[in-house]
């Protein structure tokens, strides 16, 4: 199993690795410290009323652009573990992208969001597959912690 601190720094690693796999551990751990670092800003930005309705906060409008900063920072390396992930489930990284686009589209997109979510809920491929090396057997990249 990957750890949190493991999972991060794979995460940031293999920025923009769109081959291999990524365990379920890997994928989830990385979902919380995003939602973590996401959410920090927003209880700092409630906690002194970064959003009011007269005039704009200037600490708020900082909060405000340090998470979407974060969030396009986070983007490609995001694509890239779902990629991984689905190909850890012996499935085409193509359908990061068929997820994104039937997510734009009302109610359809939500029960796909939820599909999502259940599918990266499966373990994965035991043994080596199609897109790479079993990753819960010790393969997860060549020098990663050295």
């Amino acid at each position: 199993m990957v750890t949190f601190q493991e999972a991060v720094q794979l995460f940031f690693k293999r920025y923009t690795d769109f081959k291999g796999r990524s365990r379920r551990s890997e994928y989830w751990w990385v979902q919380l410290f995003n939602f973590i670092v996401v959410l920090i800003p927003v209880i700092l930005m409630l906690a002194i009323g970064g959003i009011t309705e007269g005039e704009p906060n200037p600490i708020g409008i900082a909060l405000i652009a340090v998470i979407g900063l974060y969030v396009l920072a986070i983007i490609i390396p995001g694509i890239a573990l779902g990629v991984r992930r689905f190909h850890d489930l012996d499935q085409t990284g193509w359908l990061v992208l068929v997820f994104a686009v039937v997510g734009q589209i009302p109610l359809v997109g939500l029960l796909a969001s939820i599909g999502q979510i259940v599918w990266f809920c499966f373990p994965g491929t035991v043994g080596p597959n199609k897109y790479g090396p079993d990753p819960k057997q010790g393969n997860i990249v060549p020098d990663t912690f050295s």
